[in-house]
């Protein structure tokens, strides 16, 4: 896994020897994705730069160097990820070329002749892996840059004072003495309606997120306010559509042997490096069943890492001890204390670079750092939620509107107001109300898509609450987008496939696993499962009630069910309890009304309403609040970090 950077500058104020110094000093920002080598690369007439630093799991001699020149000497690639049939596509084109004098055995350099023989579209299509990359070609003068088709690699990129900025994280473009970053009021309004930054937006005005599935090229005359649009060569809402309107009439049997013979192979295709590999286990449905085949193709015990918390309501350690003792992989676990845990919580507006509030980063930031004493490469269970409807919010949402969504609008309105005018703290019992009081606010949704939106949201009204904000369009909300869903589940599985998993999930296992140089490989993200799991009717997903029936059914032939059959808990941390503890002192200061009013961004009434609210325990307002202080305090870190020495 690396991390790669560039510009494209024209200008004659900068010469190539500090041209090549700023590249540095990008790269050089994002050392944390490749510690093991470092590659710069320019072309001065052209005034493009691109930087790479390098996390060795392929190839690990200096063949496997990049920025990497292709063996015609056409094009230039700075590449961050994996193509995991990199093998196939090597034989492919040996099979078409004849011998072929390869430098060394890396992906990368398969890709780069990939994409000389077929052209970028079709490598693109070819390409089983998470990715993303910057291509120069020479030739042609144009910079393509691609991401993966689930959105697991980040690039961001946009114009700065006539530069053209791009890298894998922010941090990278901030390094540039071009960089003018300003706050997107707009932007901003989206991430306190749902915790993270949808894609394509950033937080930064004239910054993007290269949306998955995706290539964007740059033609070498290109100027500030060239609007290059990103193309598709994979959509995943297009595959959610198409297979929703025509599912396979596949017997379950047959569904679960198709399923194990995909599931395993994408594993076994993730296990391939030449460094320590493991994974991680929580003991969950998602992680068992790649650990389980992981296991079962491995003539070793597998590497198995898991967090455990003291407390037993936030704790699932023990079910993946279990879990890990049956397979008989080698299992490391580490009981963390809230002390411990909380000391990650000033590291968190670095690692993430942009506002970010999925308190689960916290975990997921030290179980990383565990396996990262023992491992460089971690295999991970996310995605089965998305494809296989694991989310408990599925059935309540769809249980809702099939309960409620009858009656007049009128009539839902006026239960949710009698609902809403009665005080929390009359239902009896710290936060009591609280479901309650979500009832009344999804009573009146205007649609069932509504409805999910309003489930999505947690400051529901954010241009309230953010000065001189306008809260952009997104997939979420643009229905010219959506294809027709018959199923409810399957809209808002569909919708959590291309938002919240990419700009949420993702973010927060790339961002957490590389904040320590490990890599996260995610087997349930090939592309392939997700397009099976989408042509599989609804009722191989949910059975009786059940929740990822069929992925079950998989897992079930090496993990016997009384090990697996409980409660989801999901990945969380008591975060609302250490608000009114030892992180008091800390939002207090973040919170403070002065502080607020200074800033000018947000305004604090409600916050300091619901500040109190919570602290009095009449309602629990931790997630509202906790995405307010990941904002504050990511201001506070940017407010720092530009006062930086700017790059030469």
């Amino acid at each position: 896994m690396c991390g790669l950077c560039g510009f494209v500058d024209r200008s004659a104020a900068r010469d190539t020897e500090t041209r090549r110094a700023v590249l540095g000093a990008m790269a050089e920002r994002i050392r944390h994705r490749g510690p093991d080598d470092s590659g710069i690369w320019q072309d001065p007439e052209a005034g493009i730069g691109l930087g790479h630093r390098r996390l060795s799991v392929l190839d690990l001699s200096p063949e496997g160097h990049q920025p990497m020149l292709s063996r015609c000497g056409r094009y230039v690639i700075a590449f961050n990820g994996e193509i995991y049939n990199y093998r196939q596509i090597r034989a492919e084109l040996e099979a078409a070329e004849g011998q072929i004098d390869w430098r060394g055995h890396s992906d990368t350099e398969v890709m780069l002749a990939a994409i000389a023989r077929w052209g970028l579209r079709a490598s693109l299509e070819h390409f089983n892996g998470m990715f993303a990359f910057a291509l120069w070609d020479r030739e042609e003068r144009v910079l393509h840059l691609a991401r993966d088709r689930l959105g697991e690699k980040p690039l961001y990129y946009g114009w700065m004072g006539g530069v053209f900025l791009f890298g894998s994280e922010l941090k990278a473009l901030r390094a540039h003495p071009s960089w003018r970053g300003e706050i997107d009021r707009n932007v901003l309004a989206l991430f306190l309606r749902h915790g993270y930054v949808p894609a394509p937006y950033a937080i930064y005005q004239g910054i993007r997120k290269l949306p998955p599935g995706t290539f964007l090229s740059l033609s070498g005359a290109a100027r500030d306010g060239h609007e290059a649009a990103p193309q598709a060569y994979w959509s995943a809402l297009q595959v959610a559509g198409q297979g929703a309107a025509n599912p396979r009439a596949v017997a379950p049997e047959q569904a679960t042997d198709e399923l194990e013979v995909l599931l395993k192979d994408a594993v076994a295709l993730r296990m391939e490096a030449d460094v320590p590999l493991g994974a991680f286990l929580s003991g969950g449905i998602d992680s068992s069943t790649v650990v389980a085949l992981m296991q079962a193709q491995s003539a070793q015990a597998v590497n198995t890492f898991s967090i455990g918390f003291h407390e037993a309501g936030f704790n699932e350690a023990a079910h993946a001890a279990e879990v890990a003792r049956h397979l008989g992989t080698h299992h490391t676990e580490l009981y963390v204390s809230p002390r411990e845990a909380m000391a990650v919580i000033p590291l968190l507006p670095s690692l993430y670079d942009e506002p970010f509030s999925d308190s689960s980063q916290i975990p997921t930031f030290l179980v990383s750092k565990l396996a990262r004493q023992h491992v460089t490469v971690a295999l991970s269970g996310d995605g089965g939620d998305e494809f296989f409807a694991g989310y408990n919010r599925y059935f309540f949402a769809d249980g809702l509107w099939r309960g409620f969504g009858w009656l007049p609008r009128g009539a839902r309105r006026g239960l949710a107001a009698v609902i809403g005018a009665m005080r929390p703290e009359r239902w009896g019992g710290r936060f009591a109300g609280d479901p309650l009081q979500k009832l009344a606010g999804m009573l009146p949704a205007a649609s069932r898509e509504d409805l999910y939106h309003y489930l999505g949201s947690y400051w529901r009204r954010p241009e309230r609450l953010v000065r001189g904000a306008q809260e952009p369009v997104t997939v979420r909300t643009d229905r010219a987008r959506w294809p027709a869903f018959g199923s409810f589940i399957e809209f808002m599985m569909a919708m959590d496939m291309v938002a919240y998993l990419p700009d949420d999930i993702l973010v927060k296992v790339d961002r957490a696993s590389m904040g320590v140089s490990l890599e996260a490989r995610v087997p349930l993200l090939d592309h392939r499962v997700a397009e099976f799991a989408w042509q599989l009717p609804l009722d191989l997903k949910i059975r009786d009630g059940q929740r990822k029936w069929l992925l079950r059914q998989v897992l079930y032939r090496h993990v016997p069910r009384q090990l697996i059959d409980r409660p989801k808990k999901g990945f969380a941390v008591p975060i609302g309890t250490w608000l009114r503890g030892p992180l008091r002192p800390w939002a207090e200061e973040l919170l403070d009304e002065a502080r607020l009013r200074r800033e000018g961004y947000l305004d604090p009434t409600d916050i300091r309403t619901r500040w109190q609210e919570h602290l009095s325990g009449v309602c629990n307002w931790h997630e509202h609040l906790w995405h307010v202080l990941a904002f504050q305090a990511w201001l506070q870190a940017e407010a720092a970090d530009s006062r930086v020495p700017e790059a030469p």
